[in-house]
């Protein structure tokens, strides 16, 4: 397969596994807004998302069902909140680490989508060729972000972006069908009074000559009609037979033109196949999201916000109530607050201020039940909560030694997507039990702060003989082999 190559691509590659994993830590200007029982479910971390989604890999790796990241566009203009002039290669190179941790988050049926303009999205959709397979390359939707040109525009006037869609696995991810509308209901008629109600008509042929599929058929008038040049039916001669004898065709008010099928309203089933184009009527467009940032009584408003329709349309194709949701480029915070009122779970990180000026005031409202964006359209009233969370210290210091503010949890979750390169357990992270769990076979333990229940150096933190020899009864027990993890303050580790 093609790659991309730019300048310092092979650091960029390696970027990922050389950042360091940090712990995540109550946030210093708050930790639980709204309900606290519902707030362990929705994360806001302040704090450089490439570090943050390593900081989430131990406790959500294949977790997410889907990710929406709007990152900058590298336009070389420097927006008032981003320093989005970067060098084409310096883009690149920030822009792969981060896929590639994304890519590790999703579940086996996500999906991500990624907003961008003309200035990257072709060399991004080659870049994430590479990093989720071209096979799983699911589509370039358009989006019409404009709906009248700027006169300024000094060539052509740019009326929409990219949004790229890719599947963790192709084979496993497809969307949900969109909901008709009142509208496209009206479309359907009955002018020949059918008895199975109103109908719309579609064409009976394909846009390609077959031999065996062009024939004549005869009208209810007597005339017989052909297929149009180039092309022929688009079913085989029975099935077009049967269709006749069930009423299915329409022949035109005389009986006499060619045949279209009838697909009755009452048949209509399952909604709609999503198609590519998304116009701003239907998800709306730049001016609709920085009003509704200022309904929010924002004191600023961000150059690129996306509006809460065009997530909405995202998320329902995506997901279902219960599903989790990521964005790393959180921005003015309408990825979480879409999700929230859409009942989705979320996670989104934010590294500037804005994490705590912008975001958490806006969330809070969505809390409250604020009706602007989506919130009518999904009979939203409020409720519900989140965390705000930041980084905190390194699990390792500079020396490759556990940091003191590391708690079991922490390490836990670290050492077992290591072993299992899966996510702890939710339950195994809050113990106190030393087994983490059980994994193909192998039964995984860590003694690590006191976790047998004495705190001195000496003991509860470290693999004594009895110890052993009480961990190996357990897995004879439980026909397990055992592999035992025992660390204390002053082992060496490495941070991989």
């Amino acid at each position: 397969m093609p790659t991309l190559d730019w300048l310092d691509r092979q650091a960029a590659f390696s970027s990922a596994s050389q950042t360091t994993t940090h712990v995540l830590r109550p946030h210093a200007a708050g930790h639980v807004f709204g309900d606290a029982s519902a707030a362990k479910n929705n994360l806001l971390i302040q704090g450089d998302n490439l570090q943050a989604l390593k900081a989430l890999l131990p406790f959500y790796r294949g977790q997410v069902k889907c990710i929406f990241i709007d990152p900058p566009y590298n336009t070389k203009s420097a927006f008032e909140h981003y320093d989005d002039n970067l060098e084409h290669s310096q883009w690149l190179s920030m822009m792969l680490p981060r896929l590639q941790v994304l890519r590790d988050l999703l579940s086996e049926d996500g999906s991500i989508w990624v907003t961008i303009d003309d200035n990257e999205g072709h060399y991004l959709k080659v870049l994430m060729d590479e990093v989720f397979g071209r096979g799983n390359f699911v589509s370039n939707v358009i989006w019409q972000k404009k709906f009248s040109p700027q006169n300024d525009a000094k060539w052509i006037s740019n009326s929409h972006d990219h949004v790229h869609c890719y599947a963790f696995n192709k084979n496993c991810w497809f969307p949900n069908p969109l909901p008709r509308s009142t509208e496209m209901d009206e479309r359907f008629k009955n002018p020949d009074n059918d008895p199975r109600g109103a109908w719309s008509a579609t064409d009976l042929t394909r846009a390609e000559h077959r031999d065996r599929d062009y024939w004549g058929l005869v009208t209810p008038s007597g005339k017989t009609v052909y297929p149009a040049k180039g092309r022929s039916w688009s079913r085989p001669k029975e099935n077009i037979e049967k269709l006749v004898a069930d009423e299915r065709l329409w022949f035109g008010p005389n009986g006499s033109n060619l045949p279209r099928l009838k697909k009755f309203l009452s048949e209509m089933d399952g909604g709609l196949t999503p198609q590519s184009i998304w116009l701003h009527s239907e998800v709306g467009n730049n001016q609709e999201a920085k009003k509704e940032i200022l309904q929010l009584d924002a004191e600023t408003v961000f150059d690129t916000p996306k509006p809460e329709r065009l997530l909405q349309r995202v998320l329902h194709l995506a997901t279902n109530p219960g599903d989790l949701v990521l964005d790393s480029f959180l921005g003015s915070g309408t990825t979480a607050a879409v999700a929230h009122k859409m009942g989705r779970r979320w996670i989104g990180i934010e590294m500037g201020e804005h994490a705590t000026t912008h975001c958490t005031p806006r969330l809070q409202k969505v809390i409250d039940g604020e009706q602007g964006g989506i919130s009518a359209a999904v009979g939203w009233q409020g409720g519900g909560g989140f965390q705000l969370l930041q980084l905190g210290a390194p699990l390792f210091d500079e020396l490759g030694d556990i940091h003191p503010e590391v708690r079991f949890a922490d390490l836990a979750a670290f050492i077992w997507m290591r072993e299992t390169g899966t996510a702890l357990p939710a339950q195994a992270a809050s113990g106190p039990l030393p087994l983490l769990g059980v994994h193909e076979g192998t039964a995984y333990y860590l003694l690590f702060n006191g976790i047998l229940g004495d705190r001195r150096p000496a003991s509860g933190n470290v693999l004594t003989t009895a110890v052993l020899q009480a961990l190996n009864e357990r897995c004879r027990d439980d026909m397990q082999r055992c592999l035992m993890v025992a660390c204390h303050a002053e082992v060496n580790a490495t941070n991989p």
